[in-house]
Formats: C-alpha cells, structure tokens, sequence
C-alpha cells in the first residue's frame, strides 16, 4: 500500500515563525527535501506581505525552486489577486482556502465564507483553464478557535459548493480533532463528492498521529505533514505545529505503507531547519538512533 505525503513544511511551517527566515534557508529547507524523496511540495503562499510577512518572498523563492522529474509545487492563494501571482511563478498548482465559519473567515481572509465560495469558484476556473491543479481546503473544518465545535454537516455543504475542486483537504487548523471526529467528517463529505481526500493535521493536543492513522483508515489519499514538526497559524490562537513529515513516515513505514520518503535525509532535513531557526523542533525521528538498529 502507499500513501502521498504532502510536505507543508515550507509554507505553513514557516508561515507563523517570529523572526523572517531568509530565503537562502528557505531554499536549502526545500533542496533537503526533495533530496529525501518528496515529491509534492506546497512551498509559498501568495498573500499580502503585510498579513503573513514570511511568505512576502514567494517569488524569488519559486525562481530558486529545485526542480526534478516527478516533482510538483504548489502555492496556496485566497483569492484572484494571489493567483495571478502563483500563475507568474511556474507553480504546479494552487490550494485555495474557505473557512468553515465566519469568525475565521474574516479573520484569516478578510471576507465572509459566502465571497470565499464565490472567490474559490473564480478561481479555481481560471487556474484549470491554466493548467494548474486545483485544491479545495476547508479550514478549521475540525473545529474553530473562535466559535467552537465545527458541525460536519456545514463542512460538507461547503465542499459540495465548490464542485470544481479536483482535490478537498480537510483541515485541522487548530489540532482539537480526534479519530471519531475524522471518521464522521469523512463519511459527511463522501455523501457530497468523489474528489480525493487529503487530510491536514495540527499536534496541539497530541491526537495528530491517531488522526493521522484514522485518516488512512478512512480512504484518505494524502496527508500533509511538516519536517520539523513546525508550523502554526498566524490567525488562529494557539495554533502549533504540523504533524512531523519524519514522525508520520516512521509511523506509516512501520504500518507497511510505503511513502517513497527516506526517513533519515526528511528527519535531517527537520534537524537542518531547526538549525536555521536556532530552536529545537518539536519532531522526534531526529533525536533517535534509527529503528531497526
């Protein structure tokens, strides 16, 4: 059996750091993993600089992008303006965003989830047309810092609005979700789509790798995971990181799920940007010997 793993690190693991990482760091984050065996990377975001000032330097680091046969980059936009960017950079495909509430919504995207429906539409259009793939995330579909429990009947309704999605990720912006929660939001969204399903976990409350497992059970056809364990939401309270790529790979490895990821060179690769940071990452496959002996 395998599983795609979607590596997140460089976009939404950096996205909330305090302190700018430059694009040299950025760059060689990116060649690490590629050299591990990654092979769907979703490296920037193209949004105002003056919101997520990490991301401001997406361009020149898609000019900089390692390039080799098989590899696909993705950039996530919220709207027209963001596409018309990532359409200018050679990105592979686009990740667009609506918010399960309202609350959210404004806060993360400055618009109501009603014009995001309208905008994901609009875009998605535009970016087929360019060729580019397209994915429908739904945010905070788990659960919402803001106005709490997320009804996954709400999440589906969305997902069926946006029927020009190849690809539906559901994501667990803040990590409250566990493995009842996936299997009931998976069986809400199958009754609306046949699109793949992707799956986006936060460790906040250490149930990202019980969800993680419950996803695979479900069907999913990937899983986004950060090297490093990184990551956070610049617009979420309390939002920490990503689900490790090292940490998941081990797991699923070990489940006999094959990923195509060498997990020594993906945990260097979380150890190399750590380094860069000048902080230990919450990963754990870095700081262990490797297993079997």
């Amino acid at each position: 059996m395998t599983l795609e793993v979607i590596e997140v690190g460089p976009r939404d693991g950096l996205q909330n750091e305090p302190v700018p990482v430059p694009t040299d760091a950025k760059i060689a984050y990116l060649e690490a993993l590629v050299a591990a065996g990654v092979r769907r990377i979703e490296a920037v975001s193209f949004v105002h600089p003056g919101r997520v000032p990490q991301m401001a330097d997406a361009e020149r680091v898609m000019a900089r992008a390692p390039r080799v046969p098989g590899l696909r980059y993705a950039g996530l936009v919220l709207n027209e303006r963001g596409l018309d960017r990532a359409l200018e950079t050679g990105v592979d495909e686009v990740n667009v965003v609506v918010v399960a509430t309202e609350t959210f919504s404004l806060r993360n995207q400055g618009m109501p989830v009603e014009r995001a429906v309208e905008t994901f539409g609009a875009v998605a259009a535009r970016a087929r047309a360019a060729g580019l793939g397209v994915t429908l995330t739904v945010g905070a579909a788990f659960g919402c810092p803001f106005e709490g429990e997320v009804d996954p009947g709400r999440v589906a309704e969305l997902v069926a609005r946006c029927p020009e999605a190849q690809e539906v990720a559901l994501a667990d912006t803040v990590g409250v979700g566990t493995p009842a929660d996936v299997r009931r939001l998976t069986a809400a969204v199958r009754e609306v789509t046949a699109a793949p399903l992707r799956f986006h976990f936060h460790n906040t409350r250490s149930t990202g790798y019980a969800n993680a497992v419950a996803a695979l059970e479900a069907g999913a056809a990937a899983l986004d995971a950060s090297a490093g364990g990184i990551g956070g939401c610049p617009f979420a309270p309390e939002a920490t990181g990503n689900i490790a790529t090292e940490d998941l790979v081990y797991l699923l490895e070990r489940m006999g799920v094959r990923t195509g990821i060498a997990l020594p060179a993906v945990a260097g690769a979380g150890l190399a940007i750590g380094r860069s940071l000048g902080k230990q990452v919450p990963a754990q496959l870095g700081r262990v010997t490797a297993w079997p002996p």
